[in-house]
């Protein structure tokens, strides 16, 4: 095959395509593209609006009761760019395109794919429900149980998909052994790590996924709630206890339950909750996701929290341990949008794949015939429905 002079275009093309393949997990989120700043280029604090689902409660009885549409939604501002920078002979411009691929392109991807995955992977702080096996290996028991507790809070049965820490992965091996991928499958859709599927849930190994280590609160109850009222909300004045709490860290509030997401029946279930701010020692105040609502149509729990009622922390004190993380799409968005195209220069293009937008800028060094260049990657990233998620505690 005879060498051509490769164009900008094409670089970018395949270099986002390898950025693609290496994001097993943004890859398998709700990825969406803002087109609106597609002549005037983005900027880092650009913000884009995503709808999220309208709920209604139902009546018993003839009479009719009129309920308004209330819409809400969430704003994900696109805070990060990051990029590789690096200098191209005129020579590895003019050689095919899968040499240049593996030789520059590949091991440049790698590492920023592996940053912005990692970014986009704190969102497991967000998601408050959790299957607790800290300090012991995953089991394939443990796995169907967070698939439960996906299915109770509507996120089907089918669809779902699991990304695992190494250690998990090698823990639950033998287990799903018996694995098997069917080629339509792989030709519809590939990620690195891809391991198979089973029980509704595609398996993904990811060596980046996080440790989680836990505020030196000892779980064990002594914080109280302290109110005259049942507390709703997503702050809680508390009192009593001692320790710590770190962000991410889970925990439940004695009597509060969770309640069937459509017909707001009492499951017997305590309602696992999410700390969204570090607390010092002896904390009077906690918050929290989801918010405690006791009513209405966006009710979650079976009541209020009382005061004198115990929060006991998932976990224990201190502890570290590794995260696994099982989620519908939706339950995560990671958003783009194009950057600036500069005027002026050699080499620049910018290309959009599967909702994640990328700029290649090159310039000519004619002292040393080189071609500085830049590749960028402007987003963001938000836990839209942290119900349809929930994190694997183990190890």
């Amino acid at each position: 095959m005879s060498n051509t002079v490769l164009t900008p275009t094409a670089v970018t093309r395949e270099a986002l395509r390898i950025l693609h393949q290496k994001l097993n997990f943004i890859g398998n989120i709700d990825r969406q593209y803002d087109d609106s700043f597609a002549n005037t280029g983005a900027k880092i604090g650009s913000q884009l609006k995503v709808r999220l689902p309208n709920e209604y409660t139902v009546r018993t009885g003839a009479p009719i009761a009129v309920q308004d549409s209330t819409e809400t939604s969430e704003t994900i501002t696109m805070a990060t760019q990051k990029g590789v920078d690096v200098e191209f002979s005129s020579a590895d411009l003019t050689t095919d395109l899968d040499d240049f691929g593996s030789r520059v392109l590949n091991p440049m991807m790698s590492v920023l794919a592996a940053n912005i995955e990692s970014d986009a992977l704190s969102m497991y702080k967000d998601v408050y429900n959790q299957v607790n096996n800290v300090g012991s290996a995953s089991t394939f028991g443990k796995i169907l149980a967070g698939r439960k507790i996906l299915v109770d809070n509507l996120a089907g049965s089918t669809g779902l998909k699991i990304n695992l820490d190494t250690q998990t992965n090698v823990d639950m091996v033998d287990s799903l052994k018996g694995l098997y991928q069917d080629s339509s499958s792989i030709a519809k859709q590939y990620r690195e790590g891809l391991l198979g599927r089973t029980s509704g849930f595609d398996f993904f190994e990811n060596t980046l996924m996080p440790r989680h280590t836990t505020g030196s609160d000892d779980g064990t109850g002594d914080y109280l709630c302290d109110s005259a009222t049942a507390q709703t909300g997503s702050t809680l004045t508390i009192d009593t206890g001692t320790g710590t709490w770190k962000k991410g860290d889970v925990f439940t509030i004695a009597g509060v339950n969770r309640v069937k997401p459509e017909t707001k029946e009492d499951t017997g279930n305590l309602q696992q909750f999410v700390v969204t701010a570090d607390a010092a020692a002896s904390a009077t105040s906690l918050s929290f996701s989801p918010a405690i609502v006791a009513t209405g149509a966006r009710q979650n729990v079976s009541n209020g929290a009382a005061n004198n009622q115990a929060l006991t922390k998932v976990g224990g004190a201190s502890a570290v341990h590794d995260i696994s993380l099982g989620y519908r799409k939706d339950a995560f968005a990671f958003v783009s949008a194009d950057l600036r195209m500069p005027r002026g220069v050699d080499f620049a293009a910018r290309e959009v794949m599967d909702g994640i937008s990328m700029r290649i800028v090159s310039d000519y060094d004619i002292n040393n015939d080189l071609f500085p260049t830049r590749i960028d990657v402007l987003y963001g990233f938000k836990t839209l429905r942290a119900s349809q998620a929930v994190r694997f505690a183990n190890n």
